[in-house]
């Protein structure tokens, strides 16, 4: 909170010898969501407009922004932010409705707390709309009005003793956002989260437990995301005949330990707005809207498996581990076992290819870095999930000749990808040093399995900022080990992937259900693992990973427990995949769920049995099976999971 023309200077400085030692549940809860909901500000200019003590400042200042400046009028609270910060931002002295800054300059601006205690509303849209660039995100978030005046919530502060109360304005949020629409705005997200029991602990410990309990069926804060209008905005040319898509009722995730109730508005394959329930709005949606009632459910970012093949989903296990490396398993398969290896390499590869992503599709992956050879079916407008195409990629150092010609002709800025340390010998362990005297371990490299890491190779990978990708059980079956929580904690950056049936347990889920329950990693990594974490590493740029304005629309629906996101995504199992949407297209839906969408919404949804379960997949079914069946019979299986012809019925 920061002190303006209408509010004693006085009483906000008296503030700031206080305000960080005060625990304060409404600020709690804000950081919990706001900080999942801001974007990646590296590179941008960006203002906390209103910084107090430089609580956002002190959270922002590591996250590469290109210039960073928090204002506010009170000199013993920019006092305080510069105990915290230091020098790694500007601290000016001003207010919101006369920022000391340049016209068209900011790329972001966060305002906490600030707007109760401001009267004019149209003087501070309007100086937000001049020092920001088109397209520039604000963040704005305070005490929710409308639980104020219920709860009779006032505003006030305990120093030396005596209780000092602060004035404020009660603005109605459709009043702030109707203002700032006036002014060139256009809302992006409205989240307004109740206390949970993070915030619990602090009412618990304040003998105020009383006073939780009679707010907490009422949201105690909004967060506002509005966005400066621009004229080449994707959604600035809707026409009539563009479809949108709304899903209501639900929760959706906005980061793996908070999930907000309301609707995504989904427009051009893109999350164009996130609105909490009410009657608050942004603009009116041009063009027809379909809406999906998802009042059970909860909405997750569509998972992403980064690692895979394909083409082998159709395989059973094959092999008996344990094996000393990769190589001596993959010698072995193709003597013992060398009738089954060619009579599945019958079934046509764009068959196989079609099941693999049946397989991740089932499981709620919607990207998937396929690690092998990019065919046109792949990248195909009805493949139904979407691979990977810009990655550089070699198989290993001991199978693939080309390795360091693949490497040298991958460009900077894209990921490469290449299985090392697979096995248990001394021969796995050395090949990560191998591969750095080869000069390949740099930022972009991703390696596959690891293994056979220990402490040493482990801090060479931390040392050349390499990523690694872990396939848990894929090594269990193949070496009966796997890597340590210890050990995986360890490294800076670690995602996970399925590999292929051939060695996996069968899919995504059951890597994360293994990582969880036999190596012990917690919920709120795997969940980073599969979601964020993943898409930085493999440098996607559409806001994969993630469910907020602006990212691809990638999506998958589940019933809700009342979980976390981490949690509900570290218990998941395919049965409780219900929809998935991915760039804005249903690709699959449960039974229910299917009875439930718009007709429009139906087409080109064919069934499919899995192991006894019906869901309804955009892919053409008849054909695949006949295809598969010509060759393995009528017992096909992908990734271990039966599959049979299911009427529509």
């Amino acid at each position: 909170m920061t002190a303006t023309a209408l509010s004693s200077f006085d009483v906000f400085d008296t503030w700031a010898q206080v305000y960080d030692e005060q625990p304060n549940p409404l600020l709690m809860l804000e950081q919990r969501f706001l900080s999942q909901m801001l974007p990646d500000i590296n590179g941008l200019h960006v203002l906390d407009a209103g910084c107090g003590t430089g609580r956002w400042l002190q959270f922002l200042a590591p996250r590469g922004a290109a210039s960073l400046t928090g204002v506010d009028s009170s000199t013993k609270m920019l006092r305080r932010a510069e105990e915290k910060i230091g020098t790694t931002c500007s601290l000016r002295q001003g207010t919101c409705t006369a920022l000391p800054i340049p016209d068209n300059r900011i790329d972001l601006v966060v305002s906490s707390f600030v707007l109760s205690y401001l009267e004019n509303l149209k003087d501070v849209a309007r100086e937000l709309h001049r020092v920001t660039r088109p397209g520039a995100n604000v963040f704005l978030t305070d005490m929710h009005p409308g639980t104020a005046i219920s709860c009779n919530w006032t505003r006030s502060f305990t120093h030396d003793g005596s209780t000092e109360k602060l004035r404020v304005h009660g603005h109605s949020l459709q009043a702030i956002v109707n203002t700032f629409k006036a002014y060139g705005f256009e809302l992006l997200a409205n989240v307004q989260p109740a206390f949970d029991l993070e915030e619990r602990k602090i009412f618990e410990e304040n003998d105020r437990l009383a006073f939780y309990e009679e707010s907490a069926d009422f949201p105690a804060v909004y967060i506002l995301q509005l966005q400066k209008k621009t004229l080449t905005s994707k959604f600035a040319d809707a026409s009539e005949s563009s479809q949108s898509l709304r899903l209501s009722g639900g929760r959706y995730a906005l980061g793996p330990s908070s999930a907000a109730e309301g609707s995504i508005e989904i427009e051009r394959g893109h999350i164009r707005s996130l609105l909490a329930k009410g009657p608050v709005t942004g603009e009116t949606q041009t063009g027809r809207k379909e809406t999906v009632d998802l009042s059970r459910y909860i909405l997750l970012p569509g998972l992403i498996n980064a690692h895979d093949h394909l083409e082998f989903s159709l395989f059973p296990n094959l092999g008996v581990g344990p094996y000393l490396n990769s190589t001596e398993w993959a010698r072995e398969i193709h003597r013992t076992h060398a009738a089954t290896i060619a009579s599945h390499r019958k079934v046509p590869k764009q068959t196989r290819l079609r099941w693999g992503a049946i397989r991740n599709l089932l499981c709620g992956v919607t990207t998937v870095c396929h690690h092998n050879p990019l065919s046109r079916e792949l990248v195909a407008p009805d493949f139904p999930v979407r691979v990977l195409a810009r990655f550089g990629w070699a198989h290993s150092l001991a199978m693939d000749p080309n390795l360091l010609h693949n490497f040298d002709h991958t460009p900077p800025n894209l990921p490469f990808v290449v299985h090392a340390a697979e096995g248990v010998d001394a021969k796995s362990a050395q090949e990560i040093f191998d591969l750095d005297r080869l000069e390949i371990l740099d930022e972009r490299t991703i390696l596959v399995h690891g293994l056979a890491l220990n402490h040493k190779a482990i801090s060479l990978l931390n040392q050349r900022r390499s990523a690694l990708v872990i396939c848990p059980t894929s090594n269990q079956f193949l070496f009966h080990s796997s890597l340590s929580a210890t050990l995986i904690k360890s490294i800076n950056t670690v995602v996970l992937g399925s590999d292929s049936p051939l060695t996996s347990a069968g899919d995504l889920l059951d890597e994360i259900n293994f990582a969880r329950n036999e190596i012990g990693l917690d919920a709120e990594s795997l969940f980073d693992m599969v979601t964020v974490r993943s898409a930085r590493v493999l440098r996607l740029r559409n806001g994969e990973g993630r469910l907020r304005p602006g990212a691809i629309a990638d999506l998958i629906a589940v019933p809700d427990k009342g979980l976390t996101p981490a949690e509900t995504v570290a218990q998941l199992t395919v049965d409780q995949v219900e929809l998935v949407i991915l760039e804005g297209r249903v690709q699959l839906a449960s039974d229910s769920l299917f009875a439930s969408l718009p007709n429009s919404l139906q087409v080109g949804l064919q069934p499919l049995f899995v192991d006894g379960i019906r869901r309804w997949l955009r892919a053409p079914i008849e054909s695949l099976l006949a295809q598969a069946r010509k060759t393995l019979g009528r017992d096909i299986r992908v990734g271990g999971k039966k599959v049979e012809h299911a009427s529509a019925a």
